[in-house]
């Protein structure tokens, strides 16, 4: 299972209910997008060292951009930007998560609805 950024940032933020969305789930992992959304909203080294630790603890991965996905979120851009507003970092996220051949927990559905080859679960916040 993929996360997307704003599932993390309440996880992280200590939401309960992010937290118990993301527990216990089997292979977790995170764009490498959405790791960088996460280090651009540290205050201060030791966020980033607590972001780092908590990342390993729970044993997720941290996805690269590959040509695939970049590939596939030029597609996703070239044909959703104008009818849907799609946008860089979501298109990116998008082609992680269906590259991966893992399902993406989302708050934004709106973001990603019109893809139809993604595996969307909706998180509740």
């Amino acid at each position: 299972m993929l996360i997307d950024t704003d599932v993390l940032a309440w996880f992280f933020r200590g939401r309960d209910s992010a937290r118990a969305a993301v527990a216990g789930l089997a292979g977790v992992g995170l764009s490498a997008v959405s790791y960088m959304e996460l280090v651009q909203g540290v205050r201060d080294k030791s966020e980033l060292l607590g972001l780092r630790q908590a990342i390993g603890e729970n044993g997720w991965r941290v996805i690269p951009i590959s040509e695939s996905v970049s590939h596939r979120a030029v597609l996703y851009v070239e044909r959703h930007a104008l009818p849907h507003g799609m946008r860089l970092a979501d298109a990116l996220i998008a082609a992680t998560a269906v590259e991966a051949g893992q399902a993406l927990m989302t708050a934004n559905v709106r973001h990603y609805r019109f893809l139809p080859d993604i595996d969307l679960r909706l998180y509740r916040p």
